[in-house]
C-alpha cells in the first residue's frame, strides 16, 4: 500500500481528540479516543498554529500594548499545550515503543519551535517597547517575567551566536530524551530475578513473584529496581548475597548507556551558559531562583556537610557494631533497621499493616486537606484515566463550588519512570477559563489480586508530598496560564509540598488512617510514639547521600575542566566535596541521576533542602497557630498555593510568615544543630 493523500488523511486528522478543547468535565482529556497516531498530528499542527499565532501578533499594526501582545501570547499555544500536557505525563507513566519514537522525533521540534518564538525579534521588540502605565500588578510582573524568558532564551545575541544557540539547544532535547528512555530500559532490564524463593526471606516472596508475572517471567521471582540507589528491600532482605545483588543492580544502572550523555551534556550547557554570559550553568540556572547567587548555595551545603558526616560517622559505628563485622554499602539498610528496631522497639513489617493506600489516601491525605482547607473528594468512575490504574476524583470546594480533577496513579509497572511526580493536564487560568486538572505518580509495588496494598511510612510520606503538589495546582487562582500552579522557582516548587508532609505525622490525621486494615484497631499509641521519637533516626544517612547528590550534581554544572569520563569525575567530586563516604553512595549516580539530565533540576537539586528552610520555618508557624485550623489552611491557600507565580515568591513566603525565613528549625529537624 502507498503512502497516504492528503484526501486520505483528512477523515483521521478531522477526528483527533486534540484539535478542539475537551468536552469531558474541566476539560479532562478524552483519554478513551486518543490513539498513538493522533499524537504526532497534533504536536505538528499544534506548532504550526502557535507560530501562526505569534505572526499575527506581531505583524498587527497597532503600537503594542498588554491586550494585543502579552495577553495575544498567553491565550496562544493552546492546542500544543493540551497535547503536550497529555503525552509527556503519558510517556512518563506508561510509555511504550511508539510512544518513545514519537518522543525522539518530537522533543528536538518542540526546541526549535519555543526558540522560534523567543529569538523572535519582532516579537521581542513589541514587549520592550510597551508602555507600562496603567498595568495592572499582575501585568507588570507578568511583561517583566516574558522579557527575563526572552532575554534567558537569548533574545540578544547577535545571529551567528543565535545560531550557535539553537544548535546547543536541540541536541540537549535529544541528549535529555535518549537518557531518560535509556534509564527506562536499562532500569528494566536490571531487575534481580531469582528462582529460589529462600533468597527472598524477609519480604513478600507473592509481591515478587507478581513482578516476575508482569513480565512475563512465569515461575519465577523479580525484584524491580526504584529509581535512587537506595532500594526498599535491602532494609528487610535477610540474605546478604541477595542484598549485594540489589544494591550492585541498582549503582550499576545507565553504566554504559548514559556515559557518553552526561558528559556531553554537560559540557554542552557550559558552553550555552558562557554564550549567554554566564560563567557556568550553575550561574545561568540560579540568576533566576529564590537563591541570591551560586555563592549563597555553595556557602548553605559546606554548612551542612560537616555535621552530616559526623553524624553518619557515628552511625556506621553503631551499625558495626550490631552487625560485628566490617559493612558493606548493602548492609546499611538492613543493620539500620535491626539497631532502630532495638532502639525503638519498631519493626517495619509490623507497621506496614496499618498503612493501607486506600485508608492512607482517603482517610489521611484526603481528610488532611478537608480539615486544612475544606474541600471534599469525590471519586467519578464515569471518566477515564490514561491508565486502567489511574483513578479520577472530582474535588469540591470549602462551599461545595466546583474546584478541579485530580487523578492518581499510585502503582509502578514496567512502562513507567521511577519516582514520584506530579503534572497538570489542565492548568487553572481566569483569562482562558479553566479550572485544573492535575496528576499524581508513585511506584508502589502493586500487590497479587485481591491482597491489600501495605504501605511503607516512607510511601506515605511520598503520597502526602506529592499531594502538596497537587494542591500548589488545586488552589491556583491566577488570571494568567503563565503563572498557574507550580510555575514557580525550581528551589521553592518543592516547598508548599515539603509542608504538606507534615500532616502525615500530625496526632489527629495519623489517627484517623493509621488503623489495621484487618481489624481496624488504630496503630497503638506505644507504637506510634516510638515511631515519631525515631524520626531523626539515621538523619546522618539520609542527609549525606541527599547532600552527595546535590553536590555531585552542582559539580557537573560549575566545572572549570571539561570532564573526560562520568566515573572519575564524581570520584573527585564527591572527595573534594568531603562527601566520599564508601558506606554512603550518593542518593542518584551520575548514569541514572534523571532529576538533573532528563527532568528539569540540573543545578537546581539543592533546591529540596534550599525549600526545606522554608518548610521548617512554615511548620514551626503552624505549630505556634494552633496547627490544623481552618483559618491556618486558609492563610497558607490564599497567600501561597493560590498565587503561583504571579508574585515574587520570597514576598509570598513573607506575607504567610511574617518574615525573612531562619536555618535554625532545618538544623534542629535533621539533628544538625
Amino acid at each position: 500500500m502507498g503512502p497516504r493523500t492528503p484526501r486520505e488523511e483528512t477523515p483521521i486528522l478531522a477526528v483527533n481528540p486534540f484539535f478542539a478543547p475537551s468536552s469531558l468535565p474541566y476539560r479532562l482529556p478524552a483519554f478513551a479516543d486518543i490513539e498513538e497516531e493522533h499524537y504526532l498530528p497534533a504536536f505538528e499542527r499544534g506548532m504550526r498554529d502557535h507560530l501562526a499565532e505569534v505572526e499575527s501578533i506581531t505583524a498587527d499594526p497597532e503600537p503594542p500594548t498588554f491586550e494585543n501582545t502579552v495577553a495575544a501570547l498567553e491565550r496562544s499555544g493552546r492546542l500544543l499545550d493540551r497535547v503536550s500536557a497529555v503525552f509527556f505525563n503519558k510517556s512518563s507513566a506508561d510509555s511504550t515503543p511508539r510512544l518513545r519514537e514519537i518522543q525522539q522525533e518530537v522533543t528536538p521540534k518542540l526546541t526549535k519551535h519555543s526558540d522560534a518564538i523567543r529569538l523572535n525579534a519582532e516579537l521581542f521588540a513589541r514587549l520592550r517597547t510597551l508602555p507600562r502605565e496603567g498595568l495592572a500588578d499582575d501585568e507588570a510582573w507578568l511583561l517583566d517575567r516574558y522579557l527575563i524568558d526572552f532575554v534567558r532564551a537569548g533574545a540578544e545575541l547577535g545571529p551567528a551566536d543565535k545560531e550557535r544557540l539553537v544548535e546547543l539547544n536541540e541536541e540537549l532535547s535529544r541528549l535529555a530524551t535518549a537518557f531518560e528512555q535509556n534509564l527506562l530500559a536499562d532500569t528494566n532490564a536490571a531487575a534481580v530475578v531469582v528462582e529460589d524463593p529462600a533468597l527472598l526471606d524477609g519480604i513478600s516472596v507473592e509481591a515478587a513473584a507478581a513482578t516476575a508475572g508482569s513480565r512475563g517471567l512465569e515461575g519465577g521471582y523479580a525484584l524491580a529496581l526504584s529509581l535512587p540507589t537506595g532500594q526498599p528491600a535491602l532494609a528487610d532482605l535477610t540474605d546478604r548475597g541477595m542484598r549485594e545483588r540489589l544494591h550492585k543492580a541498582s549503582v550499576g544502572r545507565g553504566a554504559t548507556v548514559n556515559a557518553e550523555i552526561v558528559v556531553r551534556a554537560a559540557r554542552l550547557r557550559a558552553e550555552r551558559a558562557k554564550l549567554l554570559g554566564y560563567a557556568n550553568h550553575a550561574e545561568y540556572v540560579v540568576a533566576d531562583q529564590t537563591a541570591p547567587s551560586t555563592e549563597a548555595v555553595t556557602e548553605m551545603l559546606a554548612k551542612l556537610v560537616p555535621p552530616a558526616v559526623a553524624n553518619a560517622r557515628a552511625e556506621a559505628d553503631d551499625l558495626r557494631a550490631e552487625a560485628g563485622f566490617d559493612l558493606q554499602p548493602w548492609d546499611w539498610a538492613y543493620y539500620a533497621a535491626k539497631v532502630r528496631a532495638a532502639r525503638y522497639d519498631l519493626d517495619s513489617t509490623r507497621m506496614k499493616p496499618y498503612f493501607e493506600l486506600e485508608r492512607v489516601l482517603r482517610d489521611g491525605v484526603f481528610h488532611a486537606a478537608g480539615e486544612l482547607y475544606g474541600v471534599t473528594f469525590t471519586e467519578r468512575p464515569d471518566l477515564r484515566g490514561y491508565h486502567p490504574d489511574t483513578r479520577v476524583f472530582e474535588v469540591a470546594d470549602h462551599d461545595g463550588s466546583p474546584l478541579g480533577l485530580f487523578l492518581g496513579d499510585y502503582y509502578a509497572r514496567e512502562s513507567k519512570r521511577g519516582g514520584a511526580w506530579m503534572n497538570s493536564l489542565v492548568r487553572q487560568s481566569e483569562l482562558l477559563g479553566e479550572k485544573p486538572v492535575v496528576v499524581n505518580n508513585l511506584n508502589i509495588v502493586k500487590p497479587p489480586a485481591g491482597e491489600p496494598t501495605l504501605m511503607t511510612f516512607d510511601e506515605v510520606t511520598t503520597m502526602f508530598h506529592e499531594f502538596g503538589h497537587a494542591l500548589h495546582g488545586l488552589f491556583s487562582d491566577v488570571r494568567f496560564p503563565r503563572f498557574s500552579g507550580t510555575a514557580v522557582p525550581r528551589d521553592f516548587v518543592e516547598y508548599p509540598s515539603q509542608v504538606n508532609e507534615m500532616w502525615a505525622v500530625w496526632p489527629e490525621i495519623l489517627a484517623n488512617y493509621a488503623k489495621h486494615h484487618e481489624t481496624g484497631e488504630p496503630m497503638p499509641q506505644a507504637m506510634v510514639d516510638r515511631m515519631l521519637e525515631a524520626e531523626k533516626f539515621n538523619q546522618g544517612y539520609t542527609t549525606v547521600e541527599y547532600l552527595a547528590a546535590t553536590l555531585l550534581d552542582w559539580a557537573w554544572h560549575t566545572f572549570e575542566e571539561p570532564p573526560a569520563d562520568w566515573e572519575s569525575f564524581e570520584r573527585t567530586a564527591l572527595a573534594d566535596a568531603g562527601v566520599d563516604l564508601p558506606l554512603v553512595p550518593p542518593r542518584y549516580r551520575s548514569t541514572y541521576f534523571a532529576h538533573i539530565w532528563s527532568g528539569g533540576y540540573s543545578a537546581g537539586y539543592y533546591s529540596y533542602i534550599w525549600s526545606e528552610v522554608l518548610d521548617a520555618e512554615s511548620v514551626e508557624w503552624f505549630k505556634e497557630n494552633g496547627g490544623l485550623r481552618r483559618e491556618n489552611g486558609d492563610r497558607f491557600r490564599r497567600e501561597l498555593l493560590a498565587r503561583g507565580g504571579s508574585i515574587d515568591p520570597m514576598t509570598a513566603f513573607r506575607n504567610f510568615r511574617g518574615r525573612d525565613p531562619h536555618i535554625e528549625p532545618l538544623l534542629e529537624r535533621r539533628g544538625l544543630g
